[in-house]
């Protein structure tokens, strides 16, 4: 699949083509959202969840970018 024909789909299209090809890779909490990151081909897509509501508020996908940044490390390193 790819990032264009993702973009495509209607959000619940896009959750179905998160569980079937998505490979897990972090996930990111504030107090306002809970985010889950995944990788499908050649792009990203994060999951992003209201955690009052525990309902999906939206669905993000990305190849790069500042998206990317809240999953790194950088700012813990000794």
């Amino acid at each position: 699949m790819t990032l264009y024909n993702f973009n495509k789909l209607g959000l619940n299209e896009r959750m179905e083509a998160v569980n079937q090809s998505g490979t897990f890779l972090d996930n990111h909490v504030t107090d306002t959202e809970r985010c889950n990151i995944y990788a499908i081909d050649k792009f990203f897509v994060e999951v992003v969840y209201n955690p009052e509501s525990n309902s999906i508020t939206e669905i993000r996908s990305f190849k790069t970018g500042a998206l990317l940044d809240k999953y790194s490390n950088i700012d813990n390193e000794v």
